[in-house]
């Protein structure tokens, strides 16, 4: 979620702070049936989601937030978070003041604005390490390396904010993709079948395709890709001795060299390079261009 929140079903745990910045993870309980309040934030929040989906509104319109999104929130914007496709989940919220902001975004080429017009960055491929990152950090709080990992989320949220803004999404339609992203999260490491999720939600296939990249920022199978190598990157961050071959399968991959080169494609580097890399202690990996 974000800044504020509904004190008996949110906790709130700091995980590092610096000059202008600081990282929180934040654990939602609220459901279906739970009442939804207005909140404000006090910073700039870009808010990495991790698990979870819930809706997001403010004036700029509303929005569904899925893992592997980033929430980007304007300060002293007011908002509502609501939970009516699912109960919870997990963010790590990363709170800025403006004149930081400002410093990042005069170090990006074509960058003149540090507003949100869109509240929300897509589970894109260029993000997955950051995001990587962003678990690790809520895994070994207080690394040496947040500060550095702020700057990257607060330069990402300025340069990707300003590709395009979002298309119009109707109730059912956000409704129904909340409910696909639901199904694809209980069957991670099952086979990709759009027909049977097609069929689940009462939509054609191509229907399904068309809508899935309007809702959650790209196609069912790219989705489900990227959370397998999430999944996966995760796993040899904290288990050394499991065999490659082995999170591969038990991620979803079916062959080993097309995990290897999908992985070394979103992160720029092989899960061996980065089992080694990813020591207790550090959140850096590659960098994100």
């Amino acid at each position: 979620m974000a800044d504020l929140g509904k004190v008996d079903l949110t906790s709130v745990r700091l995980l590092a702070s610096g000059d202008g910045w600081r990282v929180r993870e934040i654990l939602c309980r609220s459901g279906p049936k739970d009442p939804v309040f207005e909140e404000q934030h006090a910073a700039v929040s870009v808010s990495a989601v991790l698990s979870g989906s819930f809706t997001y509104r403010s004036r700029n319109g509303r929005v569904l937030l899925t893992p592997g999104s980033v929430l980007l929130g304007e300060r002293q914007a007011s908002f509502c978070c609501g939970h009516e496709h699912g109960v919870g989940d997990r963010c790590v919220a990363f709170s800025f003041e403006p004149a930081l902001m400002e410093e990042v975004a005069r170090d990006l080429s074509g960058v003149t604005r540090t507003d949100f017009p869109t509240h929300r960055l897509p589970p894109l491929q260029r993000l997955a390490p950051l995001i990587a990152d962003v678990q690790a950090l809520a895994e070994q709080p207080g690394s040496r390396g947040a500060e550095e990992l702020a700057l990257r989320m607060a330069g990402a949220a300025l340069s990707g904010v300003h590709e395009g803004t979002a298309r119009p999404v109707t109730a059912t339609e956000e409704r129904r993709m909340a409910d696909a992203v639901r199904w694809l999260e209980a069957r991670l490491v099952e086979p990709l079948s759009l027909g049977a999720l097609a069929s689940e939600l009462g939509m054609g296939r191509h229907h399904l395709l068309r809508t899935f990249r309007k809702v959650v920022g790209e196609s069912p199978y790219s989705y489900i890709l990227g959370r397998r190598l999430t999944l996966a990157a995760e796993r040899l961050r904290t288990d050394g001795t499991q065999r490659i071959a082995d999170v591969a399968f038990a991620c979803g991959f079916g062959d080993l060299s097309e995990f290897v080169r999908r992985f070394r494609t979103r992160f720029g580097v092989t899960p061996s390079a980065w089992r080694a890399r990813a020591r207790p202690g550090s959140v850096r990996t590659e960098r994100v261009s």
